[in-house]
């Protein structure tokens, strides 16, 4: 997981552009849904995270490496605890 860590100021723009991207995707789900999101699973607050991501990737990578775009049940376990935590953290802030 060390390798995925790196400081915001020289992660690649196109990677603070993603991010900001799924940021405003969960916003604008946990806003539509009335903050109904709290009733949602853990996992499928992941599995939002991940696919939004996913997405995010193939806009900006043409041939992904199999790893970046792998199904929920391929991540592992720390990605998609990850995953779920972004989603709570920003539905706590909101």
């Amino acid at each position: 997981m060390a390798s995925y860590i790196t400081p915001w100021d020289e992660t690649p723009d196109w990677e603070r552009a993603s991010a900001a991207a799924v940021y405003d995707q969960v916003r604008a789900f946990v806003d539509i849904s009335d903050g109904n999101t709290a009733k949602l699973t853990r996992e499928q607050k992941g599995r939002f995270v991940a696919i939004c991501w996913i997405a995010q990737i193939y806009k900006h990578i043409p041939d992904p490496k199999p790893a970046y775009v792998a199904d929920w049940s391929e991540m592992p376990e720390w990605q998609r605890e990850t995953d779920a935590d972004i989603f709570e953290h920003i539905e706590r802030e909101m």
